[in-house]
């Protein structure tokens, strides 16, 4: 089973199924958001106390993953 399926859970129930960290409420857009705006993990993990590095790695695994799917016109 790898970190993604470990780690990221999508509930049509749960925030109103956008991908989530299991067992949170936590999006993953939220956490790759916070990286973007240049957040460490170190900051990350004090603002959401239930999170792990592990949750981390899989929010960003899971944007890449996504990356590889889609793409989006840039101006």
């Amino acid at each position: 089973m790898s970190l993604i399926e470990k780690r990221i859970s999508v509930d049509p129930n749960v925030c109103h199924g956008r991908a989530c960290i299991a067992g949170t409420r936590i999006m993953v857009s939220v956490i790759l958001d916070n990286l973007a705006a240049g957040k460490s993990y170190k900051e990350i993990l004090q603002n959401y106390p239930s999170l792990t590095i592990d949750d981390i790695r899989a929010a960003v695994a899971y944007g890449a993953m996504l990356s590889k799917e889609r793409t989006i016109s840039l101006p």
